[in-house]
């Protein structure tokens, strides 16, 4: 039979009585506890008033409250320096790795402490959310990740807006943030080259251009073959269709060449009404200077030092470099020549451009023709 539990105040009661001399015989009759028990309150509070009792009993209570405190600190120091090392969350990881990072974290001090979920979620600082809930696995988004992967792959340097364009060409109408939360989770972001910022001083507006052979774009690229050979490569660009009109290479281009592939392009798209060059002697020598003559197209020269003012050509040679160049180690001219040309054809009809609102500059020309 389950004994009966007394309160303080008939402990003390029981207690007084036993002060004003009532045997202990009759108080055990009377209320149905041991002697030993009655000697136990008496030792325990014997000579305590109510008030007292009730103190006492405040700081039992307290006292019982902190030892369970720091018992509960202690464990969670140990806990946490059985998973000290390095981070657990780091930027270059994706979502998904540390998720499963985090879940492997808490399930660990669950089995080597006996701690609750919550617990171990509180002590790691993890939102417990991350470990109940589960990510479904959509067969959809495997298959964008997939192709979006397959691109690039194709075009190690293009970034996710260009990428969004391919996808959307192929059908795929998908958000761009959806399309740059994946390129980041995937590690597909590309590494530029921080700019060094220069100040610039007032610089001369060209006139706009408003349709296509208004006004075309030359500069001259440089680099080399496996064996250290240098060559050069000849851009022609028109500034308001962006096409490439002309990427001629070879280890030698004087001003004669320049003319006769100028003049290769004119005799099936027509002349433009204005070229714009840099002061390099192929541009400023006679043969340029009375080809355009005989032409009548005007000839403007950018200041020296300011490549900024033929910015056209200047943008269009970074994506050369970017995207073409540096991908390849050419073996021979003629290796070189080939995947220029390969490279050209797929710029001027399929790669996309952000200043044509994402068309390709073949496209945006024969829209400009309908038009």
């Amino acid at each position: 039979m389950k004994g009966k539990r007394y309160t303080e105040q008939q402990i003390l009661d029981i207690l007084g009585q036993l002060d004003a001399g009532t045997p202990i015989s009759d108080l055990t009759r009377l209320h149905g506890v041991a002697s030993a028990t009655i000697y136990r309150w008496k030792a325990k509070y014997g000579g305590m008033t109510k008030e007292e009792t009730r103190k006492f009993r405040q700081l039992e209570v307290e006292n019982q409250r902190l030892k369970k405190l720091v018992a509960d600190l202690s464990l969670d120091n140990v806990m946490l320096k059985e998973v000290v090392g390095p981070k657990v969350v780091t930027p270059g990881m994706t979502s998904q790795a540390q998720t499963s990072l985090k879940r492997q974290m808490v399930t660990f001090l669950q089995e080597a402490f006996p701690v609750s979920e919550r617990r171990a979620c509180r002590v790691l600082g993890f939102s417990r959310t991350t470990q109940k809930r589960k990510s479904p696995k959509r067969v959809k988004d495997q298959l964008l990740v997939e192709r979006l992967r397959s691109l690039a792959r194709q075009r190690p340097r293009f970034g996710y807006r260009r990428l969004h364009l391919l996808l959307s060409r192929e059908g795929q109408a998908v958000n761009h943030k959806r399309i740059y939360r994946i390129y980041r989770a995937e590690g597909l972001a590309v590494r530029r080259k921080e700019r060094r910022k220069l100040s610039v001083g007032e610089r001369q507006q060209k006139p706009v251009v408003s349709a296509p052979n208004q006004r075309w774009s030359l500069d001259f690229m440089s680099d080399q073959l496996a064996s250290g050979r240098r060559f050069r490569v000849l851009n022609v660009v028109d500034d308001f269709t962006r096409e490439c009109l002309v990427m001629q290479v070879g280890t030698s281009i004087t001003g004669h060449d320049v003319v006769h592939a100028l003049e290769a392009v004119v005799r099936f798209r027509g002349a433009p009404q204005g070229i714009t060059t840099d002061n390099g002697p192929e541009f400023a020598g006679k043969a340029l200077d009375l080809w355009t003559h005989e032409r009548g197209i005007t000839h403007h020269f950018i200041r020296p030092g300011k490549p900024v003012e033929n910015a056209c050509i200047e943008s269009f040679n970074g994506r050369v470099r970017d995207e073409c160049l540096n991908l390849h180690w050419f073996q021979s001219l003629e290796q070189a020549r080939l995947i220029l040309s390969i490279w050209r054809e797929d710029y001027n009809d399929v790669r996309p451009h952000t200043s044509l609102n994402g068309r390709t500059p073949n496209e945006f020309a024969r829209l400009e023709e309908a038009g």
